[in-house]
């Protein structure tokens, strides 16, 4: 058994240090105060006990709770006040420079918390170890000065969760959509040097992967472009190619035709659109930002975003070699094709793709095979999304955030603006530990909910008032050159705060387990149901009202946790105990989803989970697992279909992974090690070294590799089957 210190280090259980602890104690009391040897013994044999019995290691505090608690049933009230008092000390002292401890067990790459804490992170690389390093002074700073102490103890207690605090003492937003159209047919500025507009697709492209980077350094959130901004580059590049032609031919004393020049010009814009769309792959891939890790990109694939006619004929095409070369996969480095995490894809089913028989059905036949093979692209509904969205079609920023939809205009020519806005950060209420803390009682629960999403107000604008004042120049590619506006040197951003401009969101988890302990039943259930449903619209209506009241968009946001499920799930059993079907797991559920272990077949999950995605507007997606699917793709289109007619935005998980100690390229099996532990282990060689395997999963609505913390390994593992 182990246990996790303050540090974050991953050690052997030893009963002794409790010993010596309690001794220690007795000794700082009057002789008749003090325990007997033999109940200083029961105290540690009961400890023991305790910690091999909790479904995950426990740390430090943890266990220092149950001495305490075992001093007291021992009724040496004294010995318990000293060992009290003696804890406030320490605590004191570490107070005083809470991040030597942290840091150095980075350094020295022994630190398990950080090294499961995001599953696309290597913390043995030295940039990301450098963003760590900076991450922990950041959250230091931002508890001891920048956020009130009752946020702060909220978040540590799991009552909240304060996203992104390593990025809080800097004036950083969250996520956007990249105004990738503005950057390129206006031009740009990247690292204080010129980039005009490009003559060709190929130049296009290369400059997305600049601009990419560069944002993905400016902001700690998810990035979306569209392969509609780079489309029209690609009949510049044939024109340029047909010229180029016409004057070869002459240059040669070669008689041609139109049908000859356009012919041959056609194979090099082929050639070109498969030579761009692989630096954009590669490159996203292999780019390394200031943070140590690729930037978390997703583009979006919608025909219906251009118009009908030649564009959209460029734009199927970029879409076609897209998906391609996403089903062929990138090489690891032993030379064997594995399934990237990024870019993340998106491709919108609409009527002119989504049956046989369309004009583009081709292409949704191409993206079944690529979800079959490679996890990739998820699918927005146009249908449903414009019903939901006042008749606008667009993409999410990062894994699921959504923008409010623009029903003012604010385009400089009044259309519909969705490019170049932004989210300003995110604050997660823990829905379980409202029901836990109510006792199942509704009257105290409602109670409960006005208190904890007031917290989460002030919470939220803490993060908004950080972000007031902010002067352009400190990210001058989002600000001054297009990436979303095009401000002054000096200006401040603030007007981009408000009228609905920029998103802030109101993030909310463990609607499942909230519902079996109010309600005794999951939400599928029609009493939980009506309770679930009630819950979600509260959530909107003080969104609603902090909406009216400050001219900030305040939207409710799906959570999509990853490390922090595991941090709710430790802290409800710190607070609350075992209760069956609530806390007895080492992760909550995401937002709104029906837990991973309830039995419902993909198509009855997709129409359930529908009705809570209506009410998810700033950020929801839905998924079905599902095996291997290379042999039915048939089966993956039925899905797709009903995905168009029935909900907004939903993916496929499926497996992709590779042993590279024995080459084994089937399902990498979790197992349970000598200590508990939940680890990765290939079952045709028994390899268990993380570093010598490629696991892809998806876990928050994107995909992450084998570097998952204890909670979400266990989700993993439980995942049943839904086709």
């Amino acid at each position: 058994m182990n246990i996790i210190k303050r540090s974050g280090m991953e050690v052997t259980f030893d009963a002794i240090k409790i010993e010596d602890a309690v001794k220690k104690a007795n000794l700082s009391v009057q002789e008749q105060d003090r325990l007997h040897p033999a109940q200083i013994a029961a105290v540690v044999e009961n400890v023991t006990i305790l910690c091999h019995n909790m479904k995950h290691s426990p740390n430090v505090e943890e266990i220092q709770d149950m001495v305490e608690e075992e001093i007291m049933k021992q009724q040496a009230y004294k010995v318990a006040e000293n060992y009290i008092t003696y804890r406030y000390k320490r605590e004191l002292v570490r107070k005083s420079n809470s991040t030597d401890k942290q840091i150095l067990s980075l350094l020295e790459c022994n630190n398990e918390e950080v090294m499961q804490e995001n599953s696309n992170k290597n913390p043995v690389v030295n940039s990301v170890q450098r963003d760590y390093m900076a991450g922990e002074v950041s959250k230091d700073i931002t508890k001891r000065f920048l956020l009130p102490q009752d946020i702060v103890e909220a978040h540590e207690k799991g009552i909240i969760h304060f996203h992104d605090a390593d990025y809080f003492a800097q004036h950083m937003h969250n996520c956007c959509l990249v105004n990738l159209e503005d950057m390129l047919q206006n031009g740009t500025i990247i690292s204080e040097t010129m980039i005009e507009k490009p003559h060709s697709f190929s130049t296009a492209c290369n400059i997305a992967t600049q601009a990419i980077a560069q944002i993905a350094s400016s902001q700690y959130g998810g990035q979306s472009i569209t392969l509609s901004h780079i489309a029209p580059f690609v009949q510049v590049s044939r024109q340029k190619f047909r010229r180029e032609v016409r004057e070869d031919l002459e240059a040669q004393g070669m008689e041609y035709t139109d049908e000859m020049v356009n012919n041959l010009a056609e194979m090099r814009v082929r050639r070109e659109i498969k030579q761009g769309v692989q630096m954009i792959q590669y490159q996203v891939i292999t780019l390394m930002t200031t943070n140590g890790q690729a930037p978390f990109v997703t583009v979006f694939m919608y025909l219906n975003e251009v118009p009908e006619g030649q564009t959209r004929d460029d734009l199927a095409l970029i879409i076609e070699e897209m998906l391609l070369q996403r089903i062929q996969g990138v090489k690891n480095e032993r030379g064997v094709f594995i399934t990237p995490a990024f870019p993340k894809l998106i491709y919108v089913l609409e009527e002119d793709n989504i049956r046989e028989g369309t004009p583009y059905w081709k292409l949704t036949k191409l993206a079944a095979r690529c979800t079959a093979k490679r996890m990739v692209p998820d699918y927005i509904s146009e249908k449903i999304m414009k019903q939901l969205k006042q008749g606008d079609c667009y993409p999410c920023m990062g894994c699921r955030s959504f923008l409010t939809p623009d029903t003012e205009g604010l385009s400089e020519n009044g259309t519909h603006k969705y490019y170049g806005r932004f989210n300003q950060g995110v604050v997660t209420l823990n829905l379980v530990d409202v029901a836990c803390s109510s006792k199942g009682d509704e009257d105290k629960f409602w109670t409960l909910m006005e208190e904890r999403t007031e917290l989460c107000y002030r919470a939220l604008m803490c993060r908004h008032n950080r972000l007031k004042g902010t002067l352009s120049d400190v990210a001058p590619i989002l600000w001054q050159y297009g990436a979303l506006a095009r401000l002054k040197k000096g200006e401040a951003i603030d007007p981009l705060l408000y009228h609905n401009y920029s998103t802030i969101s109101l993030g909310y988890a463990g609607l499942c387990e909230c519902t079996r302990m109010m309600k005794g039943v999951s939400h599928t259930d029609p009493d939980g149901k009506e309770f679930a449903l009630r819950v979600m619209r509260y959530l909107n209506d003080r969104c609603a009202k902090w909406r009216a009241d400050t001219d900030i968009s305040f939207s409710l946001y799906g959570t999509p946790l990853e490390s922090t499920t595991y941090k709710f799930a430790k802290c409800l059993q710190d607070r609350f105990g075992i209760i069956e079907g609530v806390t007895d797991k080492n992760y909550i559920t995401n937002s709104y989803h029906i837990h991973v272990t309830e039995e419902i077949n993909a198509f009855d999950k997709l129409t359930f989970e529908a009705q809570f995605q209506e009410l998810s507007p700033g950020g929801a997606i839905s998924y079905v697992e599902v095996p291997d699917m290379q042999n039915n793709i048939e089966a993956v289109l039925a899905v797709m279909q009903h995905i168009y007619d029935h909900i907004m935005y939903a993916e496929l998980n499926t497996k992709s992974d590779y042993c590279q100690v024995c080459g084994y390229d089937g399902e990498i099996q979790i197992i349970e090690d000598e200590h508990h532990k939940l680890i990765w282990e290939c079952p045709q060689c028994r390899n268990r070294d993380q570093n010598k395997m490629n696991v892809a999963r998806r876990t928050c609505g994107y995909i992450g590799t084998q570097f998952w913390n204890q909670g979400r390994t266990e989700e993993i593992k439980e995942r049943v089957l839904h086709l």
